[in-house]
């Protein structure tokens, strides 16, 4: 009845899940951060809001300086002005400045700057009014096209893209059709079951802790598509061994009993290492990541408490019922993986090599990893904005002018400010405007304008050598923009980084050496774990930062970059995800050596009878992944393909051949547990067993 009433709750408050999540993305006490939302406070718009460009490049018989030419282009921009309120406006008729105008006078851009829409978008809430101001207006016989980091993201994908739900069941109708594989009878239902309860329950949780705290609004993607991965794969284990028990001949509840003490441990050990994964966003300064780490520990808290209560009850009452037709039978393990794990076993150093070998592929290019923001021509393959940008680039006026940095300085001192900032190398123009909007409590906005993208190395280093010499004036300005504030994000988030990873490594070892009785195998565990994770940073930069995939795909060309918050969230998770398969076969090892005393034994039983359960919930959650990387948005997309790819890589690779290489390699030794860290541990000892095999 609880299940029920949480079901019931979860899917209203999921329909409203929207409105109570936080849809804010700062970062607190950090330099440009402040600046941003000293700029939005007192000139209400811009900030961490990219402006809108507008581009235009007249015929060749005219020049923008031409003064019919500049006032055709002043009345432009005042209709923009006047098409919405609270915007600010800057460009070549304002300042008479000749750095916005391309050198041979003919391609020239300006700004529009307004208050931000809020959520997701990259887009002024005026966009619709800028666009329809300029729908009809030339310059000198030219049209104007627009075109900034709020343009090339809207066209990014080229369309709206599945809703959450439609992915959610895409992702449920891919689970079904791998459980009636695995399962060959009805019991393929009951963990779809667990999910369509797991999820909305969680949902319910959410709401409620959503009005506690923020919570950012990415959390409700991942409730939903790894929500359903963790619930299925949790009860796929369980329903599992409870067939295998009863196969084995063991009769009513005693079945159930035997799987909820060995399968239904193991869940729990599952859900207890995901958590430890998501401790990586806890621990960080950066709010929003913050409660994407405990709202993600709800994923895995109420699936493991589903599939541990709700599952026993279902497969006590009407389980039996469900195994019909009876085509698949778990009296013994799965032959092909018992050969599979044989041939392994014999073969363990070619294995062990083979993989490694496999594995140091994707890991190349992680080492090459560019954390950043996607670089402005990898926003959108085609389109107007596309275009616009090319012309700016094409012009010599650069792909820079659509990530200009906003520097807050006094009024008295903005001219000289703008004099000092734009002698930094790197630097197009800086400029004080002293049109209506740019000026408001004794301050000023000065507009620096890099050569480069703010996104590529080259627009970085600019950006740095702006702050740098910011600091050396007096009083020192403040350096604002999108820039400037990808810069402060990935200092608050990877500064620690290493400290970070060893705390989680730590955590994970203790748990793990407790739950195994070992020392040696919690450390393979996250070693491999790590690699794992290397290993889809390595695809995600292969694919995206590089352009192999993401080209020939999408037709989008290389990022040159992996988005600031993307390696940090497929750390997290992938980090988790991919210990539930080494907690489900080691468990499971570790059962048989308890039994038999033979490491060989325990190798091929384990893998035997767990190979065909981890390639079946990787494959679950893999195209769940799918599903989400249907989204239009270039980032999701980098997302899933970083978390597909590992969970894949995850489940063939390591756990079916490095594991049980490595594990035969290293012989009885994997199940020391000494006397000395026994007792720190609080365990029974666990002494390798001397006889080989």
């Amino acid at each position: 009845m609880f299940w029920l009433l949480s079901l019931g709750g979860g899917m209203a408050s999921a329909a409203g899940i929207t409105d109570v999540l936080s849809q804010e993305f700062a970062v607190p006490d950090k330099p440009a951060f402040a600046a941003n939302e000293a700029i939005v406070a007192d000139y209400g718009n811009g900030g961490e809001m990219p402006p809108v460009v507008l581009v235009t490049t007249v015929p060749e018989s005219a020049r923008i300086s031409d003064a019919a030419t500049t006032a055709e282009l002043q009345v432009v921009l005042d209709s923009v002005m006047k098409s919405a309120p609270n915007l600010r406006v800057i460009g070549y008729p304002d300042t008479q400045d000749p750095r916005f105008v391309s050198e041979d006078g003919r391609t020239t851009f300006a700004y529009v700057y307004g208050p931000a829409a809020g959520g997701f978008s990259e887009a002024p809430v005026a966009l619709p009014a800028i666009e329809a101001a300029v729908a009809d207006a030339t310059v000198a016989g030219a049209p104007i096209t627009l075109t900034g980091i709020p343009m090339l993201t809207g066209e990014s994908g080229g369309g709206e893209g599945p809703s959450l739900l439609i992915e959610v069941l895409f992702g449920g109708l891919g689970a079904l059709a791998v459980l009636i594989f695995v399962f060959a009878s009805f019991l393929a239902l009951t963990p779809l079951m667990v999910a369509l309860v797991a999820i909305p329950s969680t949902f319910l949780v959410l709401g409620i802790l959503a009005r506690l705290t923020d919570v950012s609004i990415i959390v409700q993607f991942l409730v939903g598509l790894i929500g359903l991965g963790v619930a299925i794969d949790y009860a796929l284990l369980i329903v599992t061994r409870w067939r295998e028990e009863r196969a084995l001949g063991a009769e009513g509840d005693e079945a159930l009993v035997r799987a909820m003490k060995t399968a239904g441990r193991a869940v729990v050990v599952s859900g207890i290492t995901v958590a430890i994964g998501l401790l990586a966003l806890v621990i960080l300064p950066v709010p929003f990541l913050r409660s994407i780490g405990y709202a993600g520990m709800l994923i895995p808290t109420i699936s493991v408490l589903v599939s541990i209560t709700l599952l026993p009850v279902v497969l006590a009452t009407v389980g039996h019922r469900f195994e019909w037709p009876r085509i698949r039978k778990e009296d013994t393990a799965s032959r092909g993986w018992t050969r599979w794990a044989e041939l392994v076993v014999r073969r363990r150093w070619i294995a062990a090599i083979v993989g490694i070998a496999i594995l140091a592929i994707p890991l190349v290019p992680a080492s090459q990893i560019v954390i950043g923001e996607p670089a402005a021509t990898s926003l959108t393959s085609s389109g107007p904005p596309r275009d616009a940008l090319l012309t700016l680039q094409n012009s010599g006026i650069g792909d820079g002018a659509v990530t200009p940095m906003e520097v807050i300085a006094t009024t008295a001192t903005a001219a000289a400010t703008a004099q000092s900032l734009a002698a930094v190398e790197g630097v197009r123009l800086a400029v004080a405007p002293t049109a209506a909007g740019w000026q408001a409590d004794g301050t000023t906005l000065i507009e620096v304008i890099p050569q480069d993208d703010g996104a590529t190395p080259e627009g970085r280093a600019t950006i740095d050598r702006v702050r740098a010499a910011a600091e050396q004036l007096e009083p020192a300005p403040q350096v604002g923009g999108v820039g400037a504030q990808n810069d402060d994000f990935i200092s608050a988030v990877y500064g620690s980084f290493p400290l970070m990873l060893l705390m989680i490594g730590i955590i994970t070892f203790i748990f793990l050496a407790r739950e195994f009785r070992s020392l040696l195998l919690p450390l393979k565990a996250i070693i491999l774990n790590l690699c794992s994770v290397g290993a889809a940073w390595g695809i995600m930069v292969w694919a995206w930062q590089q352009g192999n995939l993401s080209e020939p795909i999408w037709g989008i060309e290389a990022t040159g970059a992996i988005t600031s918050w993307l390696p940090l969230m497929v750390f997290a998770f992938l980090y988790g995800l991919s210990m539930d398969y080494e907690v489900f076969i080691l468990a499971r090892m570790r059962e048989e050596y308890d039994a038999t005393g033979s490491n060989t034994k325990a190798i091929v039983t384990g893998i035997g009878r767990t190979g065909r359960l981890v390639t079946s919930a990787a494959l679950i959650l893999f195209l769940a992944f799918v599903a989400l990387g249907a989204t239009p948005e270039t980032a999701v997309r980098i997302f899933a393909t970083g978390l597909a790819a590992g969970i894949l890589l995850d489940a063939t690779l390591i756990r079916a051949l490095l594991v049980p290489a490595l594990v035969s390699l290293f012989g009885n030794w994997n199940w020391w547990m000494p006397v000395w860290a026994a007792k720190i541990l609080r365990v029974e000892p666990s002494l390798p067993n001397r006889n080989p095999g």
